[in-house]
Parts: C-alpha cells; sequence; structure tokens
C-alpha cells in the first residue's frame, strides 16, 4: 500500500514539475530570444511574475506599488502604461514601445539598459525565465493575448 501511495506521489510531482530543461534541450546551445518565444510558457511567468509581485500588479484597473501597474505594457512606450505612476526622466525619454525583445533586455539588466531609472531590480539571468514571463505579460492585456511579433525596434533604440 505504501508503495502504491509513493508511486501515485512520484507521478503527481512528476506531472507538475516545470519542462524548463526539455524546453531548453529541445533548443540547443544558442537559441535566439525568437526561438524562446516560440517556446515560453505564459502560465509559468504568471508563476514567475510573483517576484516581480512585489513591486508591480498587472490587472485591469489595478492601482501602482512601488513600481506600475504592468497591465498592457507589451506595444505601449515606456512611461505610460500609468497615469498616476513617477516615472524617471530617464525611461520616459527612452521613446518607442516595449516590445518583446526590448522588455527582454529591460529584464537582463533594467540599470544597463536605462541608466538612471529607479527600478533597482537586478535582472533576470535566465533567457527561458525571460522569455516566460514575457509570454505572461503579453496575455495581460485587454487586447488579450498578443503573442503575435511585435515590430522590431532599431538597434540604437534598445
Amino acid at each position: 500500500m505504501i508503495y502504491l501511495l509513493a508511486a501515485a506521489l512520484a507521478l503527481v510531482v512528476a506531472g507538475c514539475s516545470d519542462d524548463g530543461e526539455e524546453r531548453r534541450r529541445s533548443l540547443g546551445r544558442s537559441p535566439s530570444f525568437s526561438d524562446l518565444m516560440q517556446v515560453a510558457d505564459p502560465a509559468r511567468g504568471g508563476r514567475l511574475f510573483g517576484t516581480c509581485a512585489a513591486c508591480h500588479m498587472a490587472g485591469p484597473g489595478a492601482g501602482d506599488r512601488n513600481g506600475p501597474n504592468l497591465y498592457g505594457v507589451v506595444g505601449q512606450p515606456p512611461g505610460e502604461t500609468s497615469q498616476r505612476f513617477g516615472y524617471t526622466a530617464a525611461l520616459r525619454s527612452l521613446g518607442g514601445v516595449w516590445s518583446p525583445e526590448r522588455l527582454d533586455t529591460w529584464l537582463t539588466a533594467p540599470a544597463a539598459m536605462v541608466p538612471g531609472t529607479s527600478m533597482r531590480f537586478r535582472g533576470i539571468s535566465d533567457p527561458l525565465d525571460r522569455a516566460d514571463l514575457i509570454a505572461y505579460l503579453q496575455t495581460r492585456s485587454a487586447r488579450g493575448s498578443v503573442r503575435r511579433p511585435m515590430p522590431a525596434q532599431p538597434s540604437a533604440a534598445r
């Protein structure tokens, strides 16, 4: 009986485990950002957003915390997602829009991308974690899922 229970528990745990390693193996050694986004898991990104939730919300009409509400951020100009949040001049002057590619650069190292930002988060080193988080943010919009590729930003604007 105890062995049956242990086997059932093992199956449940295996079914709930993250398939990140399997997805990484399927991508090869040096996947492109586009490759990562093809296998990105928005549900896992939602779980990763738990860390972001210390400072951000991502719901329609939700307020700001120490950071702005990120609902609808994908496709929006930096510094314009929330009308109430006090964005830094550095972020407001960035120009362009938050494309998935640009969010990837931002999430890698916010202060390196925008010197003078008030965001004190160091960044996310794992590219698959960033892709999962971006895929989640793409679902947090009045437009619904915007998993389609966004227009690329010129290199100078990144």
